[in-house]
């Protein structure tokens, strides 16, 4: 561990790591999981729930930007940057000693001309860069972890405001599926995006990850996500037609075209 890591640590007492079967985890003082990271492959996405808040791609499978609300260990904001070499990908969180933790034990990349890691309150950097970004994710949870810290209907306005207007963008967000935060979260959400808004069936850890669109509506024929869900497989390899699948049992979704 290097000094100034060491510093960041005393300060903001807290931050704990773990190694198990070489996957190393990040926790804010308590037994709950903040980030995980297979050591031998640092931008595989280890976490279920992580690997889900990609489904959102089958609508708008080429982001020209991604913003991360919610650092953790950093493993969207990889699979991200690895994977859209022709996206900005900026990532923010409130603190610092999160950013230094990412940076060196879970293999943050540097910042650079198309990756920033921002240090600032989510709420505040949303609402000073309107429509900047056309992919948001939002995993905002802290060490009680007893429901997002980022949940009003006040702050959802924020993220719609920051997607951008002349394209489909997508929020997806990360809500506890059995927590009594669900409803008020799920509620604000669908308030704020004016009920353009989609759910994939809880994870087995009690995830739900939650996706808003903005931007022009759209009506998109199954058959197509169909086929931009196999590509999306292939490319990426990720359960993309499992979720087309989750996303149409989950929400009733028994058409020949999809909304979003």
């Amino acid at each position: 561990m290097n000094r100034p890591f060491a510093n960041l640590l005393r300060r903001r007492a807290g931050i704990t790591l773990a190694e198990e079967r070489g996957v190393r985890t990040l926790h804010f003082g308590s037994v709950w999981v903040q980030g995980a990271m297979r050591i031998a492959d640092p931008f595989r996405l280890e976490l279920e729930y992580t690997r889900e808040l990609f489904a959102g791609l089958i609508f708008q499978p080429a982001p020209r930007a991604f913003t991360l609300i919610g650092l953790g260990a950093g493993s969207a904001t990889k699979f991200a940057w690895k994977n859209f070499p022709r996206s900005r990908v900026t990532s923010v969180d409130i603190d610092p000693a999160v950013i230094a933790c990412a940076r060196t034990h879970f293999a943050l990349p540097a910042d650079s001309s198309r990756h920033a890691a921002v240090c600032a309150d989510g709420h505040d950097y949303l609402a000073a860069h309107p429509h900047s970004t056309d992919y948001l994710i939002v995993d905002v949870y802290d060490a009680r972890a007893a429901g997002p810290v980022l949940s009003s209907r006040g702050f959802y306005g924020a993220c719609r405001d920051a997607l951008v207007t002349d394209r489909l963008a997508v929020i997806a967000v990360n809500l506890f599926g059995r927590h009594k935060s669900h409803d008020l979260n799920f509620g604000n959400l669908e308030q704020a995006f004016d009920g353009r808004v989609l759910a994939l069936p809880a994870s087995a850890r009690g995830n739900v990850i939650a996706f808003g669109f903005a931007g022009p509506h759209s009506e998109i024929a199954l058959a197509e996500l169909r086929r931009v869900a196999a590509g999306l497989k292939e490319r990426l390899g990720l359960e993309f037609p499992r979720w087309l699948a989750g996303f149409r049992r989950e929400n009733g979704l028994d058409g020949v075209t999809v909304s979003a």
